[in-house]
Parts: C-alpha cells; structure tokens; sequence
C-alpha cells in the first residue's frame, strides 16, 4: 500500500455520536451528519469529513464502541441541536492512505496497513484516533482516506 506522512491540523469540529458494534450503522450516523451539514450550510467542496471510531474493537466490548461522524467547523460556529456536541480535533502526524470507497477496498485497507506501517518502521500512536477523512472532491472520484497517526 502506498501512503504518505502528513501534519494534520488541528481541528474544531462538529459530530454525533454512536454506541455500539461497528458497521452499517456508521453509513446511516454520517448520512444524519451530513444531512445537518447540509441545513447549517457546512457542506460545501472544501468541506473536512471525519468518521472516528474512537475505541479498538480488539480491547473494547462491541456495545461499548464509540464512533463519531464529524464535520470540520469554523471556530465562530455554534450548535443549537441536541444532536450535536463540539470538540477540538488535536491533529498531529499521521500516515494517510488514499484507497476507493468501497466496502471491500476498506476491508482490505484495515488488514494491510499496519503491517505496512511496520514494514516501513512507523509505530502508531495510540494516544490519538484513527480517522477516515472525507473530502467531497475525493468523495466524487469514490475515493476516501484512512490516515492513522504515527510517531
């Protein structure tokens, strides 16, 4: 896989959030996102999308995985809905891997890159998220990224 080293800004940011088993139901919390994106005239082309899955499936109970749809806001910005919480994204380092958005090309994206990321002797810092980033000039060619954060 190829991917490149980026600094990542930090961010304020706008989400929802789910609890439980990661999945399809992540699909349908970014859709209610965007769809609020939409209505607070934050969806536009230049426009940072950020899925989070918080917490490692591997070390946390399925109906106790946190994961956030999130939209990069301008800091002026205030929510009104319930729905919506504001945070402050650290940014940082990261390895960004640009791959289609398909189900299968993430699928297979998840098994590949931290072998990958060792193979080239980068360790992840686990202190901050992984994140899939979306960007609409990307998402129109069906491509999205998974940038993990590195050290």
């Amino acid at each position: 896989m190829i991917f490149k080293i980026e600094e990542i800004p930090g961010y304020r940011i706008a989400y929802m959030r789910k609890v439980g088993p990661y999945g399809a139901d992540n699909k349908d919390l970014m859709e209610r996102l965007k769809s609020w994106a939409m209505s607070e005239n934050l969806l536009h082309d230049s426009a940072i999308i950020l899925g989070i899955a918080q917490d490692d499936p591997a070390a946390t109970l399925p109906e106790n995985c946190r994961y956030d749809a999130c939209i990069v806001i301008p800091r002026e910005f205030v929510t009104k809905d319930e729905d919506t919480s504001v945070n402050e994204f650290p940014g940082g380092r990261y390895a960004v891997f640009t791959l289609a958005h398909t189900a299968q090309e993430i699928q297979k994206a998840w098994n590949e890159i931290f072998p990958e990321l060792a193979d080239q002797g980068y360790q992840m810092d686990t202190a901050r998220p992984i994140l899939e980033r979306y960007i609409p000039s990307m998402v129109k060619k069906h491509l999205c990224e998974i940038c993990v954060p590195v050290y």
